[in-house]
């Protein structure tokens, strides 16, 4: 252990960097990657952009939904980046045409249980019971994983174990632990602490815990200890790289929303 008094080493800890593109060079093609927002809210699409341009490949992508343009996870989607989607809400066409042509795989989680699952591996539970799905194709090994170049179904989920709780069937459900994980915050400082902006709080922070190693793109990189101990929405603990997107947004608590309310 160093020598150095602890309030010294914890002084050096900077995980701001510049090179967006150098930054993310370091995640490989074939990479699982948990990325955090809800639709256009909250969606990292600094760090997304970046996974395209250099051309990163083969990813399992544990997102909310593609969403429903060509960006951010439509972009990786188009660019036939995406080997398989785990998430709710797949509702881009281009998705549906590259799955029944068997070029994508689709794991298809209710939205609760997708965000429970990202906390869970997060927070290091291995698994966990719930009623939501039961009974269903999503559970009973009826549901499509891939189809073939025919169009035919050419794989299914696995059928899941279920157990009854107070006389309610429920069914195992696994934590997700991803490679990597890509989060965006309204503010970030150079030791990770973010603070997410209104709705963008979304699945960012489930999605963060639930990455090995967590990139944050932030809108306003700021002074640490600039963010008060009750507004920092994520430690800094679960992050390992910040780097700052151009996008400008309303700062913190000087913004006012449409209804007059402070944000």
């Amino acid at each position: 252990m160093s020598d150095e008094p602890l309030e010294e080493v914890f002084s050096v800890i900077d995980k701001y960097r510049e090179d967006v593109m150098a930054a993310l060079d370091a995640v490989p093609s074939g990479s699982s990657i948990a990325v955090g927002g809800f639709g256009s809210s909250g969606r990292p699409d600094a760090l997304l952009n970046a996974l395209c341009d250099l051309g990163k490949r083969d990813l399992h992508v544990i997102v909310n939904n593609v969403g429903n343009d060509y960006t951010g996870i439509g972009r990786l989607v188009v660019e036939g980046r995406v080997r398989r989607f785990t998430g709710s809400f797949p509702i881009l066409q281009s998705f549906y045409d590259d799955y029944f042509a068997g070029k994508i795989e689709l794991e298809l989680i209710p939205q609760g249980t997708l965000a429970e699952r990202m906390r869970a591996g997060g927070a290091g539970i291995a698994a966990f019971f719930t009623p939501s799905a039961v009974n269903t194709m999503l559970t009973d090994g009826a549901f499509p994983l891939s189809y073939d170049a025919a169009g035919s179904p050419a794989t299914y989920l696995p059928a899941k174990e279920i157990r009854e709780f107070n006389g309610r069937p429920h069914v195992l459900e696994h934590g997700i632990t991803a490679d990597y994980a890509l989060v965006k915050a309204q503010q970030g400082d150079r030791k990770g602490n973010l603070r997410f902006h209104l709705s963008a709080r979304n699945f960012n922070p489930a999605a963060a815990m639930s990455g090995r190693t967590t990139f944050a793109e932030v809108e306003q990189l700021v002074d640490v200890d600039a963010i008060g101990p009750d507004d920092i929405h994520l430690p800094g603990v679960f992050i390992a790289h910040v780097v700052k997107t151009a996008e400008p947004v309303p700062a913190g608590p000087e913004y006012t929303d449409a209804r007059g309310d402070a944000a």
